[in-house]
């Protein structure tokens, strides 16, 4: 389309266009031109599609950004209308002007470029008036003798340009910075959109998907108030103490508190929170409408705790992101609250505390680390108050380094990094080899060699390993589900079509439980993303609970290949998936009281016409 935003922009364009939805009524200009022919144009629909593209056209605040949508029936109808403006023009242009233009008239406008456009009248003063370009959201003053009567035809389509606001930044809609910030990552632009109310004046998120990852650019805009003095800049070769390891991750990467400016101001705040809470309800403070990207509170273990939403599951659950932790859990959304407006600035200004890190000399580009090692890691380090930490390389928002308890700082052999490649916790993951020489580990001798994975039975482990890890093995529970009671021949009942692959095989839910089925995906959700990964026994033709596309559910254990990956079979689903095994859980009692869903079916020739399903 034509790119018309480049024009200055003065104000935002009055009467743009709402959405059907919630479209006003307002009274039309009594004082119409006497061949002016009023014609209605009709309301503009939002898309119906979950991510619809749009194109911002421009910002006055982050209240006020004008989109128009993309797509066949949007800028693809529009640009067809205004080639045939252009062409109808060039035929009818002298019969057509307007002699006595009037305020809220629309009609078609001469732009640039030959362009023709079209417009409502604003304002008019002398041989010229101001417009708005209904279809692009902006105002421009031209000449009158620029201003045609619209013809009948152009008013069948509703009017392009669009009004929305993007949530999470509402707040700060008048902040320079964050307005200068929003314009230069949006205008201009195509984004996906996730429209969270269809409301006179939409609220909205815009992604971009152009990478391999989808970008919230809401979320990133806001991080432009953050105070960048409260930052910290690791320095290479710099040793810090004091340094509390709050988590980590299966695939052994760490998220490290070190003791900062930024830190202290954290717990100054939060400090406050506890004092403005211990006065007043927090439940005054429950989140109507969460969305991904969006920054709150969690009261966590006795504390207050900033978290970020990342993903949403439904109107119950949603998984979050402790932001100065780097912890990933899922939560109900009644547990969430909403920053108090009072301390929302400052809780911005601060940049997330948690830093992520992995140790030096250690497989980084691997999947997952096995189980044993990632326990053993957890145990030895995880909030272990007064660690000290090596940087020895900053590389993609990763910091390399060296970690000592405080009982074994500064001895170079007695790191973390040492112990843990001294240590047999590999030989369950068979593509894993420790044969990264130690070169940079501050006082490594020659005799220092690196120690491969063993591939044969496990041998004993060392001293610095704990013996908890084999105490900690969780073998499955065999407990079965009760069977799925089966209606008898000529019977009927309402069922869910779950998979269909052809008429002699096919998965169907029984209608009639699936509300409990989608209730326990929630819980099992709610527990499994809650509770520390720990070392299971695998076995073939076994039941688990296991993670699937960020979802639990209760499978079947069909096969184990070399690589560390198991294929499973959804009880409830019926569908065969092909998953890592770190991502295997012992199914617990509390999931074992629902039948597994999944019925397999065939259609009957004989009777496939008298039978129905629903």
């Amino acid at each position: 389309g034509k790119d018309l935003n480049i024009i200055a922009k003065k104000s935002t364009c009055e009467g743009m266009q709402k959405p059907a939805e919630h479209q006003s009524t307002k009274a039309k200009q009594d004082s119409q031109e006497e061949d002016f022919e009023h014609i209605p144009v009709p309301p503009l629909i939002i898309p119906e599609e979950v991510s619809p593209s749009v194109l911002v056209v421009d910002l006055y605040s982050t209240n006020d950004v004008i989109v128009r949508y993309v797509g066949a029936n949007y800028s693809g109808a529009q640009e067809s209308m205004e080639e045939k403006m252009k062409d109808w023009y060039s035929r009818n242009a002298s019969v057509s002007q307007i002699q006595s233009p009037k305020v809220g008239q629309l009609v078609a406008a001469l732009a640039e470029e030959d362009a023709w456009l079209r417009a409502k009248i604003i304002s008019t003063e002398g041989n010229r008036i101001k417009v708005c370009y209904v279809d692009y959201g902006f105002n421009e003053i031209i000449e009158n003798s620029r201003v045609y009567k619209l013809a009948k035809q152009f008013y069948r389509l509703p009017f392009q340009a669009s009004k929305c606001k993007l949530a999470g930044l509402e707040a700060f809609d008048d902040d320079p910075i964050l307005v200068k910030m929003v314009e230069s990552q949006t205008c201009g632009k195509i984004f996906a959109v996730e429209i969270l109310e269809k409301s006179d004046v939409p609220r909205i998120i815009l992604y971009d998907t152009s990478g391999d990852d989808d970008i919230n650019i809401n979320a990133t805009c806001l991080k432009v108030l953050q105070d960048k003095s409260l930052e910290l800049h690791l320095q290479v070769d710099a040793l810090y103490t004091d340094v509390r390891v709050t988590n980590v991750c299966s695939d052994g990467t760490l998220y490290c508190q070190v003791p900062s400016k930024g830190l202290t101001r954290l717990f100054e705040i939060l400090r406050k929170l506890e004092n403005y809470f211990h006065h007043r309800q927090a439940t005054g403070y429950s989140i109507a409408l969460p969305f991904c990207g969006m920054i709150c509170l969690l009261h966590y273990k006795g504390k207050w705790a900033r978290v970020e939403i990342i993903s949403v599951h439904s109107s119950r659950t949603l998984d979050v992101r402790f932001m100065d932790t780097g912890t990933v859990a899922s939560v109900k959304v009644l547990e969430l609250i909403e920053i108090p407006s009072i301390f929302l600035r400052e809780i911005i200004a601060i940049p997330s505390q948690a830093i992520k890190c992995c140790l030096a000399d250690l497989p980084l580009n691997i999947s997952m680390w096995t189980p044993d090692a990632v326990l053993w890691l957890r145990d030895t380090v995880l909030n272990c108050p007064d660690c000290s930490m090596k940087v020895v390389k900053l590389d993609k928002q990763i910091a390399h380094i060296y970690l000592f308890t405080p009982k074994n700082f500064p001895d170079p052999d007695r790191s973390i990094n040492r112990q843990i490649t001294s240590a047999d916790l590999w030989k369950h993951q068979k593509d894993v080899f420790l044969n990264v020489p130690l070169t940079n580990l501050p006082g490594r001798r020659e005799t220092d060699l690196p120690i491969q994975s063993s591939l044969g039975p496990k041998q004993s482990s060392t001293d610095t390993v704990p013996h908890i890890l084999e105490s900690r093995k969780v073998e499955t529970n065999v407990n079965m589900p009760p069977t799925l009671p089966l209606l008898q021949s000529r019977e009927q009942m309402d069922v869910f079509v779950a998979l269909a692959c052809h008429p002699g095989y096919f998965i169907l839910q029984s209608w009639q439980e699936m509300h409990k089925l989608e209730m326990l995906m929630e819980e099992m959700l709610l527990y499994y993303n809650t509770t520390e990964d720990g070392a299971v026994s695998v076995e073939k033709n076994k039941i688990y609970a296991a993670k699937v596309k960020n979802k639990w559910h209760r499978v079947l254990i069909k096969g184990l290949l070399a690589n560390g990956l198991v294929t499973v079979y959804e009880l409830d689903y019926g569908k065969h998936e092909l998953i890592c095994i770190q991502n295997i859980r012992p199914l617990v009692d509390m999931f074992r009281q629902l039948p597994f869903q999944a019925i397999t079916a065939q259609l009957a020739v004989e009777s496939a016409r008298s039978c129905c399903f629903h």
